[in-house]
């Protein structure tokens, strides 16, 4: 049986007064790959923050790995074993597929550099392996600016694998893509969770997107979680008609 990656006890945030958090009771399952939804404004962005370091909690925990991490800063929380890519890409337009890849990697390291020690030769083996997961051995020389969007999502998505987290965060990961785009890049998501056992955590307005590709569902509304449950579940549940997915028509 899978054993408990994240636990979240209690977790609350509030700016100038507005809980835009609430007392939020959240685990994942070593392995899993789940979504969080909700409307705008519902506080999926600011969980996402907290539990990445981006935010302080005012009250509540969260355990990673048997580890408390509770307002430890982004660098630190990503030591841990913990990634995101950003709906914001995140990518230098001006460096190559390559390099974009080659600098995550090499930021990752422990390293010390040994005078005359190559910066391209650096972690040469771990942008490999990371650039031909994410199918971008072919394009690794263009610029990464020049990219279809289905494909800078691609590189966001190996430059998120360069530490090898256990834990990777995906906001809104199909945003602004093509139909062909979109299953394109969960179907590589998909590989990803299957193949590395990574856990996978996904924000996601496309509901078509969401109840094909997650198989745990997380509905927030006003900071609060309203109903947790597998896809089939959450469909059926009155509450969650009612806030959301019957915008949806679903």
């Amino acid at each position: 049986m899978s054993s408990s990656i994240l636990e979240v006890s209690g977790l609350e945030k509030h700016f100038g007064g507005v809980y835009v958090t609430c007392n939020i009771d959240f685990s994942m399952q070593e392995g899993e790959q789940s979504a969080i939804i909700g409307p705008n404004g519902a506080g999926k962005s600011t969980f996402m923050n907290l539990l990445t370091g981006y935010h302080r909690p005012d009250a509540g925990r969260v355990v990673f790995a048997g580890k408390d991490i509770t307002g430890m800063p982004p660098h630190r929380v990503v030591r841990c074993g913990i990634s995101r890519a950003f709906q914001v890409s995140s990518i230098f337009g001006r460096m190559t597929v390559g390099d974009n890849v080659r600098a995550a990697v090499q930021a990752q390291m422990r390293v010390t550099f040994r005078l005359f020690a190559s910066a391209r030769s650096l972690g040469a083996e771990e942008t490999e392996r990371v650039l031909t997961l994410c199918g971008l051995q072919a394009k690794r020389d263009l610029m990464a600016g020049e990219l279809a969007q289905g494909d800078k999502k691609r590189l966001e998505l190996a430059i998120a694998l360069a530490g090898r987290p256990r834990l990777l965060f995906l906001d809104e990961p199909t945003a602004g893509m093509s139909i062909e785009e979109a299953r394109s890049t969960m179907e590589l998501v998909d590989r990803l969770n299957r193949e590395l056992k990574l856990t996978v955590l996904f924000t996601e307005h496309d509901m078509g997107i969401v109840f094909n590709h997650a198989r745990r569902l997380t509905l927030l509304h006003r900071g609060a979680i309203v109903v947790q449950g597998t896809p089939e579940e959450v469909r059926a549940n009155e509450t969650a008609q009612k806030v959301y997915l019957g915008e949806h028509h679903l």
